[in-house]
C-alpha cells in the first residue's frame, strides 16, 4: 500500500522522452480495455477520465468475449497482472484475429506472447508487486500515458504528477496506522460496508473499497453509484430496519465539490440519501478525497480505502495476502466437468 506513489512515479520516469505514437490522422475509432478484477479497475479509471477528454469512445470489457465492433481501427488494451487471466487471453485472441491494434499490459506470460505475435506492443508492469490488487497505480498510469501519447487523453501526465504529490502527503498518516483510515475501520467494525461514490471516478473508488474489503479483510461489502442509488436502492431501506441497523454501515466517498453545502446537486443527493437511510443503518461515514485534480482525489480515496481494509483484516486476525477462495475456484474450473 505504501509503495503506491512510488509505482506511479516509476511509470512516469520510464515514459520520459517517449514520442507520440500517432497523430489525429491515424486515430483509432475506439478504445477497448480488456480485463478482469483489478485490471478492469484500471480500465474504469481510463473510462471515467475519457468521458470528459477523449475524442473517441472508450469501453471496458470484462469476460471471455471481445466486443463485436472491434476492427483493425480499434485500439485494444489487454490488461492482466499475471499475463495469464483466461478470460483476457480469450478476448485478446479474438481481438488479434480481427486485426485490432493490440497493446498488452502484463508481467509477461501468454498474454504478452499473443500480443507480440499479432505485432502489438507489450507494456510491462512495474516488477516486484506481490498481488494484482496492489498494482492499481502500476496499471492505471501506463494506460493513461499510452492514451495521452496517442492524442486521446490530454493532461494525463500532469494529473499523475499531482497524484504522486497527494499520495506522498497522505501516506505518513496511513502507514503510521492512525488517522482517517483507522477511524473509519473502527466505525465499520463488524458491520457490512455499503460504499457509495458519485458517477465517474467516485464510483470507481467505491467499487475499489468494496473489492479491497472482500479480498484483504475476507468480508462482505457492497458498492453503489450516485445518483443511480437515489432512483432505486434508497427504496430498499423502507423496511427491515431492525436488521440493517445492526448489519450495515453506509460509507460515502465524496470527490472535490461534493462536500455538504457546496453548490451542485451531487452533494445535495449525498446529504439527502444519508438523511433518508440514516436510521436504517448502524452509521453513516463520510470520507472526502483530497487533491488538486480528480485523479489525485480518486487515488487519495483509494489509499484510504486500502488502509481501511487492512485495519479491518488486522482487527480479525486475518492475513490480507492469500485469497484461497479465488485459488480454489480457478483450480476447480480446470477440473473435468462432473458427468
Amino acid at each position: 500500500m505504501a509503495a503506491l506513489p512510488h509505482h506511479i512515479e516509476e511509470v512516469l520516469d520510464a515514459a520520459i522522452g517517449r514520442p507520440e505514437r500517432q497523430g489525429s490522422a491515424d486515430r483509432p475509432d475506439a478504445v477497448v480495455v480488456l480485463g478482469m478484477g483489478g485490471s478492469a479497475v484500471a480500465g474504469s479509471v481510463l473510462l471515467a477520465l475519457a468521458n470528459e477528454r477523449s475524442p473517441v469512445p472508450v469501453l471496458v470489457a470484462s469476460g471471455y468475449g471481445c466486443p463485436s465492433f472491434v476492427t483493425e481501427k480499434t485500439l485494444v488494451f489487454a490488461v492482466s497482472f499475471s499475463g495469464a487471466t483466461e478470460e483476457t487471453l480469450a478476448a485478446a485472441s479474438a481481438a488479434a484475429e480481427r486485426g485490432a491494434r493490440l497493446v498488452a499490459l502484463a508481467c509477461g506470460g501468454p498474454l504478452a506472447a499473443i500480443v507480440e505475435a499479432a505485432g502489438g506492443e507489450v507494456l510491462e508492469i512495474v516488477p516486484g508487486i506481490p498481488q494484482p490488487r496492489a498494482a492499481i497505480g502500476a496499471m492505471v498510469a501506463p494506460l493513461l500515458l499510452a492514451c495521452e501519447q496517442r492524442g486521446l487523453l490530454p493532461g494525463a501526465r500532469a494529473d499523475l504528477e499531482a497524484t504522486i504529490g497527494q499520495l506522498r502527503s497522505r501516506m505518513p498518516e496511513l502507514v503510521d496506522g492512525g488517522g482517517v483510515a483507522a477511524e473509519v475501520a473502527r466505525r465499520i467494525g463488524r458491520t457490512i460496508p455499503l460504499v457509495h461514490g458519485s458517477s465517474g471516478l467516485g464510483a470507481v473508488a467505491a467499487r475499489r473499497w468494496k473489492t479491497q474489503v472482500n479480498e484483504n479483510a475476507k468480508a462482505p461489502a457492497f458498492s453503489g453509484e450516485q445518483p443511480e442509488v437515489c432512483h432505486n436502492e434508497v427504496c430498499g431501506f423502507g423496511q427491515h430496519g431492525d436488521v440493517t441497523r445492526q448489519a450495515m454501515t453506509l460509507v460515502e466517498l465524496r470527490m472535490p465539490g461534493e462536500r455538504p453545502g457546496e453548490p451542485g446537486k451531487m452533494a445535495r443527493r449525498f446529504d439527502l440519501l444519508a438523511e433518508a437511510v440514516g436510521e436504517a443503518v448502524g452509521d453513516v461515514v463520510t470520507v472526502f478525497g483530497e487533491g488538486s485534480c480528480e485523479l489525485a482525489a480518486f487515488f487519495d480515496l483509494v489509499a484510504i480505502g486500502d488502509a481501511v481494509s487492512l485495519h479491518l483484516a488486522a482487527r480479525e486476525g486475518i492475513d490480507p495476502g492469500p485469497v484461497p477462495m479465488l485459488t480454489e475456484i480457478k483450480r476447480r474450473l480446470h477440473e473435468p466437468a462432473a458427468s
